[in-house]
């Protein structure tokens, strides 16, 4: 009898569940990508040739943020960015070379030059920042079609901190100056496979000039006079929490 695993089965960004959100049980292939030995839960594609087994539904995993627990979407992050990774290294990228699956650890290893690649991150900065005891500076994205106004954020550059990261962004986005920066939380976010790094700071200097290929619109609202904000289940929404509910 074949042994079942907990599957996340992965189609385009969008996870296998049943009608209650809860993941299904399969029979584990040798294709499939194992968390741990002998853990009995695996991590697969569905291929666009493949149907939808009865009584599951595919949904976009930035849903489940706000349905799952911070464990439950965790490790559907790390699975979908595993995958992810072992998608695009299916190839060496020293010699060209087909690449094997290492048996014992995340690698894709070249059997000709013996290269061995492994599943990266990038480092993406989020930055709260306040004015005086009862504002935050919130931000709308250029590309965003909502009215949902966010926290700067950017890609952490080639031998930079990620302090410097925060200040560097802030100022090429809104112009500001900022003093005070310390680090708050971190969250793994697999749009495609980055790491959000939060950071409080505060207003130094500097007048609120746009980036307009990046932000549409960026002003500092009272605590009690907050536009749309992103949804619960995201590093920013907690991070306007705590700052707005340091006790609580």
């Amino acid at each position: 009898m074949s042994q079942l695993s907990l599957a996340y089965i992965f189609h385009n960004q969008q996870l296998l569940v049943d009608e209650n959100f809860q993941l299904p049980k399969v029979e584990t292939l040798a294709s499939d990508l194992k968390f741990k030995a002998g853990d009995q839960v695996i991590a697969r594609d569905l291929l666009d040739s493949e149907a939808i087994p009865e009584g599951l539904q595919l949904v976009p995993i930035r849903q489940l943020i706000t349905l799952w627990s911070v464990d439950e979407f965790q490790k559907a992050s790390r699975a979908v960015q595993l995958l992810e990774w072992r998608r695009n290294h299916k190839f060496c990228s020293h010699c060209g070379h087909e690449t094997q699956i290492h048996p014992l650890e995340y690698a894709m290893v070249c059997p000709a030059c013996h290269y061995h690649q492994y599943p990266r991150v990038q480092p993406c900065v989020i930055t709260i920042i306040t004015k005086g005891q009862d504002e935050v500076l919130l931000a709308k994205n250029a590309n965003n079609k909502s009215n949902m106004y966010g926290l700067i954020a950017g890609f952490v550059e080639v031998g930079e901190t990620l302090e410097e990261a925060v200040q560097r962004e802030t100022l090429e986005e809104v112009g500001l100056k900022l003093k005070n920066i310390r680090y708050m939380s971190s969250q793994p976010w697999p749009f495609p496979s980055n790491l959000m790094i939060a950071f409080q700071a505060e207003y130094d200097s500097g007048e609120i000039q746009l980036q307009e290929e990046e932000i549409s619109d960026a002003k500092f609202f009272k605590f009690d006079q907050l536009p749309e904000i992103p949804f619960k289940g995201s590093i920013a929404h907690a991070m306007i929490m705590q700052v707005m509910h340091p006790q609580a």
